[in-house]
């Protein structure tokens, strides 16, 4: 996997146009967060999918402690921390690899692999994974943002870059 540590965003316009995906779909990631379309522990593994290639610090630290609290093994956890995948149920790994994928071409998977998905999880799944992406990377870039920000303006006292 290529190294990506440290992505914020790329400009205000993707910011703006991430949030508004966010608000347009609230009520699907309430339905998201209570647990309402996958389970907690696909869920908390997804974001840590996502938030170990984009690097966040602050998501990587809150959601291990809700992995750890949604039941994820120690050593599954740890595997998520460094990018790999083999403590992973199996039936899991098609999704978690795409969250890794989709996060590496910022948003712009390979057709191939948006087919392998519907395919394997169908249509309603395949939108809540991408939701559950979506939705952990606004976090992810929003935290790396404000920690680059955090970094110039202490003139490298606080934050990271």
């Amino acid at each position: 996997m290529e190294n990506f540590k440290k992505r914020t965003f790329t400009g205000f316009g993707e910011f703006f146009e991430e949030l508004k995906f966010i608000i347009k779909n609230r009520n699907q990631i309430k339905k998201l967060e209570a647990g309402d379309l996958i389970d907690a522990k696909l869920r908390q593994r997804l974001m840590i999918a996502v938030t170990e290639v984009n690097g966040c610090r602050y998501c990587s630290y809150y959601h291990s402690k809700l992995a750890l609290k949604a039941g994820i093994s120690q050593e599954e956890l740890v595997s998520l921390l460094v990018c790999e995948l083999k403590d992973c149920p199996e039936e899991e790994l098609l999704a978690l690899v795409y969250a890794q994928h989709w996060t590496e071409k910022r948003g712009q998977p390979a057709q191939e692999m948006i087919d392998k998905i519907k395919n394997k999880y169908g249509a309603d799944k395949f939108e809540t994974i991408n939701l559950a992406i979506r939705m952990i990377n606004f976090g992810n870039l929003s935290g790396n943002s404000f920690d680059f920000l955090l970094y110039k303006l202490s003139f490298g006292l606080l934050g990271q870059n």
